[in-house]
Formats: structure tokens, C-alpha cells, sequence
């Protein structure tokens, strides 16, 4: 806090509890001044005594009164001692007791003015031996300036309470907690009638009583002038009269008046505030708030205009953010609803485009079920035909293996004949064998004939035919020995022949195998596409009834996105109408002022 800010936090109470010997002081002096006209003769020799008691009275009852009043700011203080922090808690209770020090003090400055008047009169009657008469005379002045000095005490109390509570709020007490903290009383009309009652009975009490006084001092006087100079007397006396009794009465007056001033102060200033900060609200102007602090239902009037004033501050703050929102937000839907009219009226095109290729296709997808039950026909002679080639090739398959069979006997015979050609070759060498032993045999039996001479002709004519048998058998033997050879080329041409026709039929059994199993696949595969076939061509014709109401789905959403083209052009004018309507509701809300930082408060 400034410097300032910590003197006044310093001298929160010394500011409450000043008022209290002001007051009682000014009381005091009145009440001397009125006792001094009107029972200085009363009480004679004893009014030395009574100024002495009346001074030590008024001293002891202005530091009683100050020290009860301290008493009562226990929370105060100890903010000011720095014994408190100062905490939302403890400046609300220091607010009420600052408001209730007033009544306090009114009511404790009564009862001591009442009191030591009292004590005093007795003092004076019983000490000052002037008798009872007089001692009520002293006593009855508690009741003539007690109640118009605690009112001025409390006026006075009550104004510069309003200054602390506006202190404490800038210590860091909120004008919210202020309001919760205070109380409301209904009490008005009882203070009015109150104050009324002293600030008019009392003047009128003390000018009577004054009057009584001086009209009675002034018969006394005069009867106690010789006659010839009672004239005089008279005249003296009246002036007398006037001044001094004037200048009491002007001074009770005034008394009168500054109470009633400050009395009128009380109720008039806070209204006064209150229709200024009226107009200021009116000209728009919520950015300073200021609390007016008061009593009973004045200030259960500011209370609620302190709070109808922060209601309206955040209703206006929430009204300026939602204007600013709702017209940036209406800018923005502004220029959405163009670029969305604008993509409407392109989707729209594009929708046209694509319903116009969605009839394109659905005639596309009839021509394509057509097709496809076509293809369905052909893929089932398809199937019709590889069953056949499947029997075709199963047969083709037990013929090779047949083939396989006969040529593996062929071969078989054939490399048995080859062992009896072999069988037969061993048998004519063995043959030709013989012949040449018989031919050698025949050429000895023939020379031996030969020279046997004539017996041994018919041996040598033997031998001789013996030998050409032998030599017709060699040249046999030899043309079997050629048959047989040729036989033996022959076999094994035939066993060559034999084993390539074996092993032809055994590649063409594998290939033919082969077929079988190829067949078989393009069987199953033909089967497979005749089913897949037939799935596509239910696929198809769903495909058409899809298409088909494609194509109406398209005819719809093109018929429905022209009817929202034409709704966006229509919300892009209420959008434009928004727009003007926000930017009035901005106008209208920035007229008030409520962003500015809060100026300090006056009392």
C-alpha cells in the first residue's frame, strides 16, 4: 500500500474514537455555559465545586467513553497492530464493527452523560450542602444536553465509519463481502423519529428552561432594585438577557442545526451517490464502481444497487463477449454460407454429372448381366467339354497302357527268339564243325581209294560224295550261319524297335497321365468358373437392381442438394440480417464502460 494507505490503516481507530471527546467536550461547555445562567445563584457557594466535579466528570466520562469504544474495535486494532493478517474474514468483521460503533457510542455517551450528571448532582447537593432541589437541577442536565451530545457524537461516529468501510475495501475487502457482511436493519423511521424528537424537543426544553431563569433572575433583580431605579434595572436586564441567553439559545441552535445537518447528511449523501451513480450507469459508464456505504434500508438500497450493479457489469461484460462472439461468429458464418453456396452449386453440378454417369452405368451394369449370363451359358459347355476330353483321355490312358503291354511281350519274344537264333548259331558251327572233319575225313578216304586202286574206287566214288555232302553242308552252314546273322540284326533291330516302342508307350502313358491330370484340373477349374460365373452373374444382376436404385438415390440427393442450395442462399441472407443485428447489439452493449480499472473510492 501507498503511504497513505498505511497512516489510515494506522488510525482506524483513533479516527472512530476522535468524534467521542469532540462531541462530549462541545456538550460539556454548552452544559457549563446554560448552568452557569441559570443555577449559578442555586447552588451559590458550591459552584466552584460543581465546575471542579463537572470538569474531572466530563475528563473521566470522554476517556471512559473513548477507552469502552476501543474496546469494542478489537479487530480493527489488531489490523493496525499487524497482530491480524488481513484476510477477507477479519476486514469483514473490522467492517461491522466499525457500522455498529455509532450506535454503540450513542447509546454509551447517553448513559454517561446521564450518569456522572447524576453522581454530580448528588455530589453537589450532599458536599456542596445546596439542597436536593438543586442537586436534580445539576442531575437534569444529563437529560437537556446527554441526548443531542451522543446524537452529534454519533452523526459524527457514523460518517467517518462510512470512511473506514471504504478503507477496509481497499485493503482488500470486496464490495460483495462488504454487502454480505453489513447488516440490513429496518430502523429508519426510528432514528427519524428519534432524532427529530431531540433535535427539536431539546432546543425547545433548554429555551424554555432559559427563559424560566432568566425571567426569574430578572423578577428578583428587580424587586430587589429600589423602586426609582427599577426602570433601569429593567433595561440592564434585558439586555443582559439577550446576550447572554441569546448567545446560548444561537449556540444550543447551532447544536441543533449541525446535528441536524450532519443527520440529514447521513441519509441525504448516500441517495445523493446513489441517483449519480444512477446517471453514470445510465450515460453507460460501469467501469468504475464505487460502494456507498450506509445505514438500514438506505443502505439496504445501496446494497442492492451494489449488487444490481455487478450483475448488470457481468450480465453487459458477458453481453459485450457474446456481441463480439456472435458477430465474429456471424462473419464467419457469413463467409461459410458463401463458400458453402458456392460448393452447393458445385456438388450440385458434380451431382448432375455423376447421376447422368450413374445412368450410364446402370445401363453398363445390364449390358454387363447380360453378358455374364452369356458367359454363364458358355463356361457350362465349357464344363460339358472337358468332362468329355476327361473320358476321352482316361480311355486314351488304358489304350497306351495296353500298347505298354504288348510291347513289353514283343520284347520279351523277341529276346527269346534271339536266344534260340544264339542256340541255333552254336548248333551250326557245331554242324559245320562235323563237315569240315568230314570233308577231311572224305579227302583221306578218297586218297586211300585212290591208292587202293581199283577195290578202293567205289571207296574213293564214297569218299568223293561224302566229301561234296561235306562241302554242301559247309556252304549250308555258312548260308545259315548268313540267315542266322541276318536273323540276329534283325532281333536286335526288333529289340531296339521293341524297347523305343516300350519306352515311347511309357512316355506317352505319362503324358497321357499328364492329360488326365490336366484334364481333371481344367474339370475342377471349369467347375469353379462355372460356379464363379453363375456368382457373378447373380452378382451382377444385384449389382443391376443396386445400380438401378443408385441411380434414383442420385436422382434424390440431386433434387435434395438443389432444395439446399437454394436453403443456403436463403441462410446466407439470414446470415447477412444476423450480422447487421450483431453489430447494432455490439453498439448498443460498448456504450457501456465496464473494462476500465476501478478509481479509488470516495467517502
Amino acid at each position: 500500500m501507498s503511504t497513505g494507505g498505511t497512516t489510515r490503516r494506522a488510525s482506524f481507530s483513533r479516527h472512530l474514537v476522535r468524534p467521542v471527546p469532540v462531541g462530549n467536550l462541545v456538550g460539556a461547555a454548552l452544559a457549563y455555559y446554560y448552568a452557569s445562567l441559570t443555577m449559578a445563584e442555586k447552588l451559590a457557594r458550591a459552584f466552584p465545586l460543581f465546575k471542579s466535579l463537572g470538569v474531572v466528570a466530563c475528563v473521566l466520562a470522554t476517556l471512559a467513553g473513548g477507552g469502552m469504544l476501543l474496546r469494542r474495535l478489537r479487530v480493527l486494532r489488531g489490523l493496525e497492530r499487524g497482530d491480524l493478517s488481513p484476510s477477507s474474514e477479519n476486514l469483514a468483521r473490522a467492517a461491522v464493527e466499525a457500522t455498529s460503533a455509532a450506535d454503540a457510542t450513542f447509546v454509551k455517551s447517553l448513559m454517561m452523560w446521564l450518569g456522572s450528571t447524576v453522581v454530580l448532582g448528588v455530589l453537589v447537593s450532599t458536599v456542596g450542602g445546596v439542597g436536593w432541589r438543586a442537586g436534580m437541577g445539576v442531575a437534569c442536565l444529563g437529560l437537556l444536553f446527554g441526548p443531542i451530545t451522543a446524537l452529534l457524537v454519533h452523526c459524527m461516529v457514523t460518517l467517518r465509519a462510512r470512511q473506514v468501510v471504504l478503507w477496509l475495501s481497499e485493503l482488500g475487502l470486496s464490495h460483495s463481502q462488504i454487502v454480505s457482511a453489513m447488516p440490513r436493519r429496518a430502523q429508519i423511521r426510528v432514528r427519524l423519529v428519534l432524532f427529530t424528537a431531540i433535535a427539536v424537543v431539546t432546543p425547545a426544553v433548554l429555551s424554555s428552561n432559559l427563559a424560566s431563569a432568566l425571567a426569574e433572575h430578572a423578577y428578583e433583580a428587580v424587586l430587589a432594585t429600589p423602586e426609582p431605579q427599577q426602570a433601569q434595572r429593567v433595561q440592564e436586564l434585558r439586555m443582559e438577557a439577550l446576550t447572554s441567553g441569546g448567545a446560548l439559545c444561537l449556540l444550543v441552535f447551532g447544536l441543533a442545526l449541525t446535528t441536524a445537518y450532519l443527520g440529514g447528511t447521513l441519509v441525504g449523501r448516500p441517495i445523493r451517490q446513489l441517483a449519480d451513480e444512477a446517471r453514470r450507469i445510465a450515460d453507460g459508464n460501469l467501469a468504475t464502481p464505487r460502494l456507498i456505504p450506509a445505514e438500514d434500508e438506505v443502505w439496504g438500497v445501496s446494497a442492492a444497487f451494489a449488487m444490481m450493479r455487478a450483475h448488470l457489469a457481468d450480465v453487459l461484460s458477458q453481453l459485450q463477449r457474446a456481441g463480439a462472439q456472435i458477430s465474429a461468429t456471424t462473419e464467419e458464418i457469413l463467409a461459410t454460407s458463401g463458400r458453402y453456396e458456392a460448393g452447393a452449386a458445385e456438388q450440385a453440378s458434380s451431382l448432375d454429372e455423376t447421376s447422368a454417369t450413374t445412368e450410364e452405368l446402370a445401363r453398363s451394369a445390364r449390358q454387363i448381366a447380360e453378358n455374364a449370363g452369356s458367359v454363364a451359358e458358355i463356361a457350362q459347355r465349357t464344363l460339358g467339354a472337358a468332362q468329355g476330353g476327361q473320358g476321352s483321355a482316361e480311355a486314351f490312358l488304358a489304350s497306351m497302357s495296353r500298347m505298354r503291354n504288348d510291347n513289353q511281350a514283343i520284347a520279351s519274344a523277341v529276346t527269346r527268339l534271339n536266344k534260340r537264333v544264339q542256340q541255333i548259331g552254336k548248333i551250326v558251327e557245331f554242324i559245320n564243325g562235323v563237315a569240315d572233319k568230314s570233308d577231311l575225313l572224305a579227302l583221306n578216304a578218297e586218297l586211300e581209294g585212290t591208292k587202293a586202286g581199283e577195290v578202293g574206287r567205289g571207296f574213293s566214288l564214297v569218299a568223293a560224295e561224302m566229301r561234296r555232302l561235306a562241302e554242301n553242308v559247309l556252304e549250308s552252314t555258312k548260308e545259315i550261319e548268313g540267315l542266322i546273322e541276318e536273323v540276329r540284326e534283325a532281333s536286335r533291330a526288333a529289340v531296339a524297335a521293341t524297347e523305343g516302342g516300350v519306352r515311347a508307350t511309357e512316355t506317352g502313358t505319362s503324358l497321357a497321365q499328364q492329360v488326365s491330370e490336366s484334364l481333371k484340373q481344367i474339370l475342377d477349374l471349369a467347375g469353379q468358373t462355372s460356379d464363379a460365373v453363375r456368382s457373378i452373374s447373380l452378382a451382377t444382376q444385384q449389382q443391376q437392381t443396386g445400380t438401378d436404385q443408385l441411380a434414383d438415390t442420385m436422382a434424390d440427393i440431386l433434387r435434395i442438394t438443389q432444395q439446399s442450395l437454394n436453403a443456403t442462399k436463403q441462410v446466407s441472407t439470414a446470415n447477412g440480417d444476423l450480422l447487421v443485428l450483431a453489430l447494432d447489439l455490439r453498439n448498443v452493449v460498448e456504450r457501456f464502460q465496464i473494462s476500465q480499472p476501478p478509481p479509488r473510492s470516495e467517502g
